[in-house]
């Protein structure tokens, strides 16, 4: 069931992570991974915890030290590597639970 949409996936981390952007891409690319540089913690944890928390007013400390399309790129980065995390744990259960 997930080869069928492998490509598409692949494509669409590759593009989030990978791609020349406002931030560089190691640093999307740990935040996919749930590790946040100092100053970011608190939004990354909250985004992989708690996503419906996520406030205007945690957006806006960020905006001190980052442009609207960092954030942006900081924000899609960590919910990239959510729906990852989240997507391989469904298709592992799925996995697990077939006839042999």
């Amino acid at each position: 069931m997930a080869e069928k949409w492998a490509d598409l996936r692949r494509a669409t981390v590759d593009a989030a992570l990978g791609a020349t952007g406002t931030t560089p891409a190691t640093l999307r690319q740990a935040l996919a991974r749930g590790e946040a540089p100092e100053g970011l913690e608190r939004l990354v944890e909250r985004i992989r915890r708690e996503p419906h928390r996520v406030s205007d007013e945690d957006l806006s400390a960020l905006r001190a030290r980052y442009t609207e399309d960092q954030v942006f790129e900081i924000v899609l980065a960590t919910t990239v590597g959510v729906a990852g995390d989240k997507l391989d744990a469904a298709l592992a259960a799925l996995a697990a639970t077939e006839e042999p």
